[in-house]
């Protein structure tokens, strides 16, 4: 049904004021966000906290789980689905870990996004050579960068922190310790007396690591009872953390001690740092600790005999305890 022309009219204008209304509206809006922003009047969010932990890991992933508290500075809450979160985890620049976030909703104040970080297990060999070739330090940095495109501004929050290790200190001893074969051996040659011969002193160092290898040198002074000379011809080498198998080998030494002498033995180990990926996995399991085991052997020969020997003075045993995210919080 047609309408008289002042209803008409009048409908005309209802409409066409609320059109107007909201037109104008919008328009206010637009330029009051223009202009808070242009002003530095709305913040930027950041980050005020971060909270890792370790999730599940298998042979070849790590994950991270990461609470990252995010502030708002602003009165009133953002959805702005520009916003994004990159963040990422190194330990001596050897990047583990990385992950980002978008679309993120705000609340006034303080709240917390949830990320999930996957860790590449092979990142693991390349950050242990750095951590030995640093003196066995590591520098752990968390770092995010909250990004918004809208608001053509970012914010960036780092955490720093330090991880040490004393994986072969202990090595170095002054204690005179007997080296002896298994008493059927002695029996049969009766000339030789248990103990064979005797450690008076151990020390290892670090030797040139590589991509491949995580040497360590071993020196050893070692005393000879016998009335004859002797030789220690090879030792033989076996390392464990966790009992995964992450070295092993023979050193050829060849060194002769004469009779009631002593002579400085070299010899080295290497950890095969392929092997350590494994060995992390264990780690975790196992509350981020490692039993270290280097177990040695010696071939001795002793007037045309030959004995192997387990050298129990040098063998060495290390508790390696870790929290790599302990302390990060603010």
């Amino acid at each position: 049904m047609d309408l008289p022309d002042d209803l008409g009219a009048v409908r005309a204008v209802l409409l066409g004021s609320k059109l107007r209304v909201a037109g104008s509206v919008v328009l206010a809006l637009s330029v009051v966000f223009g202009a808070a922003v242009g002003l530095g009047v709305l913040g930027v969010p950041g980050v005020a906290a971060v909270d890792n932990e370790f999730g599940a890991v298998d042979e070849s992933t790590t994950t991270i789980e990461t609470d990252l508290v995010i502030s708002n500075p602003n009165p009133v809450g953002v959805t702005l689905g520009d916003v994004r979160i990159d963040y990422g985890v190194s330990m001596n620049d050897v990047r583990v870990a990385n992950g980002s976030r978008e679309g993120v909703s705000l609340q006034p104040g303080n709240s917390t996004t949830e990320l999930t970080t996957r860790m590449d297990n092979q990142q693991i060999p390349p950050w242990f050579a750095s951590h030995v070739r640093n003196g066995e330090r590591s520098r752990l940095v968390v770092d995010a960068d909250v990004r918004s495109e809208r608001l053509g501004r970012s914010k960036q929050f780092t955490v720093e922190r330090s991880i040490e290790t004393d994986l072969i200190g202990q090595f170095d001893s002054n204690e005179t310790r007997p080296v002896a074969v298994e008493d059927s051996a002695i029996t049969a040659t009766p000339l030789v007396e248990n103990p064979v011969l005797y450690v008076n002193e151990t020390s290892a160092d670090w030797g040139t690591v590589s991509r491949e290898r995580t040497p360590i040198d071993v020196e050893f002074v070692a005393y000879n009872p016998q009335a004859f000379p002797l030789t220690v011809s090879e030792i033989d080498y076996e390392i464990t953390m966790n009992d995964v198998l992450v070295g092993e080998g023979t050193s050829e030494t060849n060194a002769a001690i004469l009779p009631e002498r002593t002579e400085r033995i070299e010899t080295t180990t290497a950890i095969t740092n392929d092997n350590l990926d494994e060995w992390w996995v264990s780690h975790l399991n196992n509350d981020q600790t490692t039993q270290l085991e280097i177990r040695f052997y010696a071939t001795v020969e002793i007037e045309g005999q030959e004995f192997r020997v387990p050298v129990r003075a040098l063998d060495h045993e290390e508790t390696i305890e870790t929290n790599i995210f302990e302390g990060e919080g603010n």
